[in-house]
């Protein structure tokens, strides 16, 4: 199981990190904004932890005699998942160093604010917000804690797509071996 989620994991893990480090350089020249950002980061992030599926089922074929539990499933899962969150968080934090992107938080809260007064907000939730919003740059001032923010990025998608492979893959006639074990 060990090698499987170590494989999987890093191959997740170097796509989120390979469109990270890609796309960066894009929102700096302004070719990409955050809306269209996430698009591209959330679109990226379920190509990537496709892997979960496929380690799943290389695990149920080639060393469950294609058979798993949902639990098993849900564990390699979440394994792989992690290993792509930790790579993911990694690309970020070089990201940040690299490419000049400390401003990308300030630039992104800005961004909210405008929306929010184009939106007719009123004074007193615009100031709220931005009380809220400094608040969260003092937190993301920490390393610790912005790896963390940055990886619960990625963990709702992997715990999503964990489930459904796991859901999915328990059955054995779901896409059923042609190996024999």
């Amino acid at each position: 199981m060990k090698k499987i989620v170590i494989t999987y994991g890093l191959i997740a893990g170097a796509i989120v990190a390979a469109m990270m480090l890609i796309t960066m350089p894009l929102f700096k020249s302004g070719t990409l904004n955050h809306d269209s950002g996430e698009l591209y980061g959330y679109t990226t992030m379920v190509i990537a932890l496709s892997m979960v599926f496929f380690g799943v089922k290389t695990f149920r074929d080639k060393h469950a005699n294609g058979a798993i539990t949902f639990g098993k499933g849900l564990k390699i899962g979440l394994l792989i998942t992690l290993i792509a969150a930790v790579m993911y968080s990694i690309a970020w934090e070089i990201s940040l160093v690299t490419q000049d992107m400390g401003d990308y938080m300030t630039n992104w809260i800005q961004q909210n604010y405008d929306e929010m007064k184009a939106a007719g907000a009123t004074e007193a939730e615009l100031k709220a917000s931005k009380a809220n919003w400094d608040k969260m740059l003092e937190y993301y001032s920490i390393l610790p804690i912005r790896f963390v923010i940055t990886m619960m990025e990625i963990l709702p998608v992997g715990l999503i797509i964990s489930l459904i492979s796991a859901a999915l893959l328990r059955r054995k006639e779901f896409l059923p071996s042609t190996e024999q074990v």
